[in-house]
């Protein structure tokens, strides 16, 4: 690849070619006589993090060049001085960011630099969002030329791509990212799982590739003489560490007969209505299996992942996954918070203003803060860290609609805590969905809660073992440290009520 191929290729404004030209000079210099592993100049990894990077739909010319220039500081003779002095301060500001999460190599969970390195990436995200996209095109673009390694290093790089890499992108809703990162890595960090599942699946996947074309052509007639719109329809194979990781389950027992997307239909239309249009249309001519439809439109994931989803028995009477979804859902699905980066929702390109909101997510803002109360204590960071990053999450709503994120697992005293701190502490039971419940009860995605109070706060320890979210467990340990008389009694029930949108 060439600078001017990447220009090219991603139609990059005339205004910044000019400049990231400029950057890539500089970068080829400070990189000048540099090979890696695989033998390509050093500098086809730059150009090849800044593809990934636009393909995204980062196209400003702060990230692009820092992609070109991020490992400069520590490959070559350049400094960040000489990188401030030629191209300003936020680039600067960004190759800073990269170049402090690779200074360590994460070995297993129990190393403590293990966690630091968690630490630095809570901290990176909660600044700039896109020191952490950089370095995820920059992982993604290390997994493609792994094998060029030496195999104990393959299997370090692997292994944190699989426990720190793979579930960040997931985080961010980039679904693809995290599929190929995943896909990359599982063989080389499971080797012998990796094969059983190959050769178990094998005949399914030969049968699915021939297949998904003749279900296409079935589906596009439907549709146009049901004259119901849609821009594309393409068919796509699950991917094997995802598929892995659902056999693992209990429901599914490593049976592969219970998987029903392995295959699957991926329609793409221009509107929400014609979304369900579509899928009224599909269920129309092909039997849905029962308990198998799915709306991400409704109840987006709390990674902001929206689709429709169903599970049907499809053309030649063969089952198959439908998702159907705008374009816009479809960039979301794969890039996540990158593919709001670059056009507002009119189509216009965003402004410097923009790009600042969209600099900090809240949710990484707000653990920045609670690890920086916990330094002392890195256990109990990694493992609510383990809970508020890494783990599922699900979308519940108040009896008003409110969607309160919780971690997979939560139960109505999280929820309580997320609606209010004095909801938490006077929370007394729940009704979900409109039917009394338990306080313990767990909650599923989608529920509609509403919590219970009693006038006295009815706070004990064993609520602890009761919440999935770091946020409950500290308001709840905070309490009872500070509770030992009259804490909880001085707050009226006049500024209570009401609290509960």
């Amino acid at each position: 690849m060439t600078i001017q191929e990447l220009l090219r290729k991603h139609k990059i404004d005339p205004k910044d070619q000019k400049f990231l030209r400029s950057v890539f000079d500089f970068a080829e210099e400070a990189h000048k006589g540099q090979k890696r592993a695989s033998g390509e100049p050093y500098v086809q990894h730059c150009l090849h993090t800044a593809d990934s990077l636009a393909t995204w739909g980062m196209l400003d010319r702060s990230t692009l060049g820092a992609a070109l220039l991020h490992d400069v500081p520590e490959n070559s003779d350049y400094t960040l001085d000489d990188i401030r002095k030629k191209f300003g301060d936020d680039i600067t500001f960004l190759v800073l960011g990269i170049t402090k999460l690779g200074r360590i190599k994460l070995r297993t969970q129990k190393d403590p630099t293990y966690i630091e390195t968690l630490r630095r990436m809570v901290l990176a995200m909660a600044e700039d969002i896109r020191v952490i996209l950089i370095k995820l095109a920059d992982r993604l673009h290390n997994m493609n030329t792994l094998s060029a390694l030496p195999r104990g290093k393959q299997e370090r790089i692997a292994l944190e791509t699989l426990e720190v890499y793979a579930p960040l992108a997931a985080r961010l809703g980039m679904g693809e990212v995290r599929g190929s990162l995943e896909d990359l890595a599982f063989p080389v960090v499971y080797p012998k799982e990796y094969n059983k599942l190959v050769a178990q699946v094998r005949p399914r996947i030969e049968n699915a590739q021939h297949y998904i074309p003749r279900a296409i052509k079935e589906i596009t007639k439907v549709l146009r003489l049901n004259e119901v719109y849609y821009s594309k329809i393409t068919g796509r194979i699950k991917h094997m560490y995802s598929l892995y990781q659902k056999l693992q389950r209990p429901e599914y027992d490593h049976d592969l007969d219970k998987v029903f997307d392995i295959k699957a239909l991926r329609i793409i239309t221009d509107t929400v209505e014609n979304c369900y249009s579509i899928l009224g249309v599909i269920h129309k001519y092909f039997r849905p299996i029962p308990g198998r439809i799915k709306d991400y439109i409704a109840v987006p994931k709390p990674n902001g992942y929206q689709s429709l989803h169903t599970n049907i028995f499809g053309p030649e009477g063969k089952y198959i996954e439908i998702q159907i979804r705008t374009k816009k859902m479809d960039e979301q699905a794969e890039f996540g918070i990158a593919s709001h980066w670059a056009y507002t929702e009119t189509g216009k390109r965003k402004t410097g203003e923009h790009h600042r909101k969209l600099k900090k997510l809240e949710w990484a803002h707000q653990l920045s803060e609670w690890q920086k109360d916990n330094q002392d204590n890195p256990d109990e960071f990694f493992e609510n860290l383990k809970i508020d990053f890494f783990k599922d999450r699900i979308c519940v709503f108040t009896p008003k609609g409110d969607v309160k994120e919780l971690p997979d697992g939560a139960s109505t005293i999280d929820f309580a805590f997320a609606v209010h701190t004095d909801l938490g502490y006077h929370c007394c039971g729940a009704k979900i969905n409109g039917k009394m419940s338990k306080l313990f009860t767990p909650l599923k995605n989608g529920d509609i809660v509403e919590i219970i109070e009693d006038k006295n706060p009815k706070v004990s320890r064993d609520w602890i073992d009761h919440t999935a979210s770091t946020s409950a467990r500290g308001k709840i340990k905070s309490y009872l440290n500070k509770n030992k008389e009259g804490f909880i009694s001085r707050i009226t029930p006049g500024f209570i009520k009401g609290k509960q949108k």
